[in-house]
């Protein structure tokens, strides 16, 4: 029997075998499953009563909220489509989306109220706004609001939706791009997709049961990585951390004796430098995710040592709804030593359930796995997007038949284990030869002084391009470059030396999901020069 394939069935499940468990907490407030259904489906209902249609994209300016995870399954039970916004985007970037995707409804925290002050008058395809605090001054409407969030639901009914009105190759989400390499473009991500990514990302969880879930990342970075779906479908606990602070984490998982995490590499290296780790109960934790840039073995090893615990990384992107591999444990894989496993849990992995990945040349063809030869990501499978909104022509420039082009470069092995070597337009090429800004960056991040680190090309006459670090040094430390060269020196070939060492006393700037903006730091080494485009 056919049943179209929506998260909406994620939702459902939960209710239906979890209704009296607690299963969102955010703040003061909890929700126990049968709670949180009534929210969605009364925000769904009331969603139709303001004109919002099937296909009409929603908006979201918000943190971490109960309120947000609602958006995820009430926008979507009116048949309409999901967006949440990056909050660290400028105003000309939020407007330009808000106009190229004819948002209909803009759903806000008072705390971008100064910024919807400016994106009202400019954004005229926006019918609602809708103010989403609850509590305190900020609870009323206000003058740019036509409503608050509760006042919303008020208007809605609790009424199951009837699964067979979806159709499953409709599109549920759209997701713009962090913009960190290019003008952000939107994701279009349907109900189907979404529903088996959700499986998938299922799939990973261990002792789903006792599972306890922080929701570190932004929901509005790349479909919250699929908890949202995975979470509910397992009926999972979900704690709400509404703006990620490391002391905050801290408290959240000694409280709730949390068991699950994901994190980006900026936000674990926040999370071991922080001085209130001792303060707090942390041996709940099990299981760590590290996804959204690369990881490196020393990383691996100091998270296993401060929570005690599963570390290991994950990868994919926007476009791939996003998981694509894990490198945790594989069947039939052993480690040779603790060393052999930090290395392998620093990878990329090995890809979930549903998702075919390849390392290929430029005729599509599979590179030799033998670790050295570099080669270009491909996916196929059910966790890719539909494709770019609005923009055929970028959709099809990324797509080789079936195949999703990642634009990262990677090598692998014979137990199809992928590590990223750079992202395909990073990239140094030296004197003819390539240099992985990745490699670097790990060998610089393993010296125990250094806090954080980047490293882009800068432009030299002899060899084209020369390898340029940028490093934020821990607090009290005295480290030269000198210094770091001569610890560079027994992990690195001579001609991947970075020339150039520059350290900040400033933290590196970040996009809104915690990747560093390499972009903004080539920008000082190539401003009035003509920076060459590779691949």
């Amino acid at each position: 029997m056919f049943v179209p394939l929506t998260p909406i069935r994620c939702l459902h499940r939960a209710v239906d075998l979890f209704p009296n468990k607690i299963g969102v907490v955010s703040g003061e407030r909890q929700f126990t499953y049968r709670e949180f259904g009534e929210r969605s489906e009364r925000l769904g209902s009331a969603l139709c009563k303001h004109g919002i249609e099937p296909g009409d994209r929603v908006a979201y300016l918000s943190f971490n909220t109960h309120q947000l995870l609602e958006g995820y399954y009430g926008v979507v039970l009116a048949h309409a489509i999901v967006m949440p916004l990056n909050v660290r985007l400028s105003p000309l970037e939020l407007k330009n989306i808000l106009n190229h995707s004819g948002a209909r409804m803009l759903l806000f925290e008072n705390d971008f109220a100064p910024l919807v002050e400016q994106l009202k008058p400019a954004c005229p395809d926006i019918r609602r706004f809708v103010a989403l605090d609850e509590n305190g001054p900020s609870a009323s409407p206000g003058p740019l609001a036509d409503l608050t969030y509760e006042e919303l639901l008020d208007q809605g009914q609790p009424k199951r939706a009837d699964i067979f009105s979806f159709d499953e190759n409709s599109i549920a989400e759209l997701f713009y791009t962090s913009g960190s390499t290019g003008t952000p473009k939107g994701v279009m991500l349907s109900h189907r997709t979404l529903y088996l990514h959700g499986l998938a990302t299922a799939n990973i969880f261990r002792q789903p049961e006792t599972v306890v879930d922080l929701h570190t990342i932004p929901l509005f970075h790349a479909n919250g990585w699929g908890r949202p779906q995975a979470s509910t479908l397992l009926g999972t606990k979900q704690i709400m951390i509404r703006r990620f602070d490391p002391a905050t984490v801290f408290r959240l998982i000694q409280e709730h004796r949390a068991t699950d995490m994901a994190l980006v590499p900026t936000m674990a290296n926040a999370l071991l430098n922080c001085p209130n780790l001792a303060d707090y109960d942390v041996s709940s934790m099990r299981n760590v995710t590290l996804g959204g840039a690369a990881a490196s073995p020393e990383l691996i090893q100091r998270m296993e040592n401060a929570f005690h615990c599963d570390v290991y990384s994950g990868y994919g992107l926007t476009e791939t709804a996003p998981l694509l591999t894990t490198s945790c444990s594989k069947p039939g894989l052993t480690y040779a030593s603790d060393a052999d496993r930090h290395r392998r849990r620093s990878q990329a992995g090995w890809p979930v359930i549903g998702v075919q990945v390849r390392v290929v040349d430029a005729e599509m063809n599979d590179v030799p796995r033998d670790m050295r030869t570099i080669g270009e990501i491909v996916a196929c499978g059910d966790h890719v997007m539909e494709g770019y909104f609005r923009e055929p022509e970028a959709t099809a420039s990324v797509m080789s038949g079936p195949w999703f082009h990642t634009g990262d470069m990677a090598v692998w092995d014979e137990e199809s284990f992928i590590q990223i070597v750079d992202r395909k337009k990073e990239i140094i090429i030296s004197g003819g030869e390539n240099i992985s800004s990745i490699e670097l960056e790990k060998a610089i991040f393993a010296h125990p002084e250094v806090f954080e680190c980047a490293v882009v090309a800068a432009p030299d006459e002899k060899w084209g391009e020369i390898p340029a670090a940028i490093v934020v040094r821990k607090p009290g430390s005295t480290l030269t470059s000198d210094q770091l060269t001569e610890f560079l020196k027994a992990r690195l070939g001579k001609f991947k030396l970075p020339q150039i060492i520059a350290f900040s006393e400033e933290p590196l700037p970040k996009t809104g999901t915690g990747k560093i903006r390499k972009l903004v730091l080539r920008e000082q080494f190539w401003q009035g020069k003509e920076k060459r485009v590779q691949g």
